[in-house]
């Protein structure tokens, strides 16, 4: 059994393929980095941690942090539990107001709570691929610094 299949009652192969693609095309016109992490469940220890804190555990754990002008975001969801968390670096919530977060976050729900994991993900990374195209375009020697492939945990 693949390691994508392991969600498939959530997101199919095809599903997980089209939202790497689709981050691979924002970060063609942005010097940001993104990222997506799923888990099925979390871990005995991470329970004792929220979703959050669990999150930006992995947000350094992949490096995120480590991008050339720190402008990585990390799209974390744990199906299990219905929770997603997006963490941003600091040189993206320096010109993301928490209202704009917030947005994102209701219309992403929305779409999870009609079980439609891939359509949120795609929309979250879309609107978030946006920004970052926006406030951090393309930089003449920009490179991609980070895998494009959903990270299943």
């Amino acid at each position: 059994m693949s390691k994508k299949n392991f969600i498939s009652e959530y997101l199919s192969d095809d599903a997980l393929d089209k939202i790497a693609k689709s981050i691979g095309e924002i970060e063609k016109k942005t010097s940001g980095e993104i990222r997506v992490c799923i888990k099925k469940n979390r871990g005995y220890f991470e329970k004792k941690h929220s979703p959050r804190e669990t999150a930006l555990k992995e947000f350094f754990k992949l490096k995120m942090h480590d991008t050339r002008d720190r402008t990585g975001v990390l799209f974390f969801l744990i199906l299990s539990e219905h929770k997603f968390e997006i963490i941003a670096d600091e040189g993206i919530n320096n010109k993301i107001s928490q209202e704009k977060w917030d947005v994102f976050s209701r219309n992403i729900t929305d779409h999870f709570s009609l079980g439609n994991y891939a359509e949120g993900i795609l929309y979250g990374i879309e609107k978030i691929g946006a920004v970052l195209t926006s406030e951090f375009p393309v930089k003449h020697d920009d490179k991609d610094e980070l895998s494009n492939e959903v990270i299943i945990k």
